[in-house]
């Protein structure tokens, strides 16, 4: 009988040891940031009468599928592209990262839509062919397969202890006109000095139209970008102006440090004479070809994930379980929920193995658990966002072993019903989580686990409450139970594009993922690890810095303390 599998259910050990096997997630990846640098060059024209408009879309492979990452800026009429834009990725070195970069010809204004653009070929590495060789060139594969003339060179570096970001203003007085029925149309273009003297491109500024003495928009780079940490490494910095045929006219340059840069604090500015060499050369009185002026140089801060736990930050975990008809009566051996003496269900497995990384950062170690789409004792009406322990004035229970053991005596009270509404739910978690907006402290982020064995029924309404979620301390883990078709529950996941409300307002933060739990069970530790739970300390970080809230104490600590599995 039923009553019996619940008197010798299996143990917390068991259920660990069957997660472990099935989900790997003992052991969590060493992550490390990389940024990654793109040149190209030999571009064929496609069109006869203009050169081509390129853009570069980085993408990775996840689940046998080419998901968008990024992409460049695009560079008008040039053959041999040098792209400001940096590519940051997180690097698993358990892990095969395959990359794709491909290459299009971009003949419309706007910069989203690629259906007008032309598809000039692309190229295949992984992220660790491209860190063993710290710079990849290969030639383009053309549409059809054919090996093109045009090259993609890619520079990795790895992003290390100079995480700090620098914003730089810059505007510039009196440049050389270099038009004849206008004047000129500069850009500025920072370039890093590197130990083999070639010469890194860090960032190109818009163009600002028909002015002598322009006032370029405000920029963020890295330090490790700028300057490799070197505070006095030599930065080449070039004003040009701009032409439409990609022939940009030279106005003139100058060499400037981070460490002069740094005297551009407190309202202070910092000038650099921009000088042409040959100028200099022919005119006698030659004095200079503009001034090129630092407004502002402010250094961002950018604390990591164990800044903020290390600073007094606990992770709120709550698990919310589809108690729904459609996973089948508990006591038949086919029931999602059916409670085996040996064998734990995917329910369990996946509660263990996610629960059992998040409780490591929650002092306490007392989670509240959740069921939906069930009809509950006494009146067994049907409830939404109901306490698995019957206790909705404490719905939190003692450790994981305590979740499960409340999961597994709830089972028999309770009628399974529906419908599959997890909206509720995720309002529920984010009450909680608005109280910490108005500490402006870094003292507890939320992650909430739903599993569910299909397809939600109020999908509307759950689109809203992530919008509105996406503005608190909080992520939605959402993982599929069962063999039912999730296709449609990939919307809510941000890789694909950006979720909007009904209405639609944007999320502000990427804040949910989803994954089917089957495709968990035959993948390495590494690609489930970053499946699950590896965009939780990116979206804990991201949040904290984006409203402006520091570490509660200074990132020092020591290496002997242990975080995580």
């Amino acid at each position: 009988t039923f009553d019996y599998f619940l008197s010798c259910p299996p143990t917390m050990s068991d259920i660990y040891e069957s997660a472990a096997n099935s989900l790997g997630l003992f052991s969590s990846p060493c992550l490390t940031k990389v940024e990654l640098m793109l040149t190209c060059k030999g571009i064929s024209d496609r069109d006869a009468l203009s050169k081509p408009d390129p853009c570069v879309i980085l993408k990775m492979q996840s689940h046998g599928q080419w998901m968008e990452v990024d992409r460049t800026e695009v560079i008008r009429s040039c053959v041999n592209p040098t792209y400001s834009k940096v590519f940051t990725l997180d690097f698993y070195f358990e892990e095969v990262q395959r990359l794709r970069f491909e290459l299009y010809d971009i003949n419309n204004s706007s910069h989203n839509g690629l259906k007008e653009a032309d598809f000039l070929g692309s190229v295949e590495c992984t992220l660790g062919q491209i860190i063993s060789q710290r710079k990849l060139s290969k030639a383009l594969l053309r549409p059809g397969g054919t090996v093109g003339k045009a090259i993609i060179t890619i520079t990795a570096e790895e992003l290390t202890g100079n995480d700090d970001y620098i914003e730089l203003s810059f505007s510039a007085r009196k440049l050389d006109d270099k038009d004849f029925f206008s004047k000129s149309d500069p850009f500025l273009e920072i370039y890093r000095l590197n130990d083999d003297a070639t010469l890194q491109l860090v960032y190109r500024t818009e163009t600002v139209m028909n002015n002598l003495n322009p006032v370029w928009k405000t920029f963020k780079v890295s330090l490790n970008s700028l300057c490799s940490g070197d505070h006095e490494r030599k930065l080449q910095c070039t004003v040009w102006d701009w032409d439409s045929n990609g022939k940009h006219d030279y106005i003139g340059e100058f060499e400037a440090t981070f460490k002069e840069m740094r005297g551009a604090i407190d309202g202070r500015q910092v000038q650099w004479p921009c000088m042409n060499p040959k100028y200099k050369v022919k005119k006698k009185n030659y004095k200079n070809s503009g001034i090129v002026i630092l407004n502002q140089c402010k250094v961002i801060k950018m604390h990591s994930f164990l800044d903020y736990i290390m600073g007094g930050c606990q992770i709120q975990f709550t698990v919310a379980i589809d108690f729904t008809a459609s996973n089948g009566d508990p006591r038949n051996s086919c029931s999602l929920h059916y409670i085996h003496p040996y064998q734990p269900n995917e329910y369990l497995k996946a509660l263990v193995a996610v629960g059992e990384i998040c409780q490591d950062y929650d002092s306490d170690k007392m989670f509240p658990a959740f069921g939906f789409g069930a009809q509950i004792p006494p009146d067994y009406k049907v409830s939404h966002d109901f306490a698995v322990n019957f206790n909705e004035d404490n719905p939190e229970c003692a450790g994981i072993q305590g979740v499960v053991e409340a999961y597994q005596a709830c089972l028999p009270k309770l009628q399974l019903y529906g419908p599959t509404n997890i909206a509720p739910i995720i309002q529920k978690v984010a009450n909680s989580a608005s109280q910490e907006v108005h500490t402006k402290e870094a003292m507890q982020y939320f992650i909430l686990l739903i599993l569910t064995d299909g397809v939600i029924t109020d999908m509307a309404d759950t689109r809203e409450a992530i919008v509105q979620a996406s503005h608190l301390p909080m992520s939605v883990i959402i993982v599929g139970i069962g063999n039912a078709d999730f296709s449609d529950m990939q919307m809510l996941d941000g890789d694909d594009g950006i979720l909007r409300s009904p209405k639609g307002e944007p999320v502000l933060r990427d804040i949910v993922q989803f994954v089917p739990f089957r495709n968990f069970k035959h993948a390495s530790p590494a690609a489930l690890a970053k499946s699950v739970l590896a965009e939780v300390p990116n979206q804990v970080v991201d949040y904290y810095n984006s409203k402006g809230i520091k570490p509660k104490v200074p990132s020092e600590y020591q290496s002997s303390r242990q975080f995580g599995p």
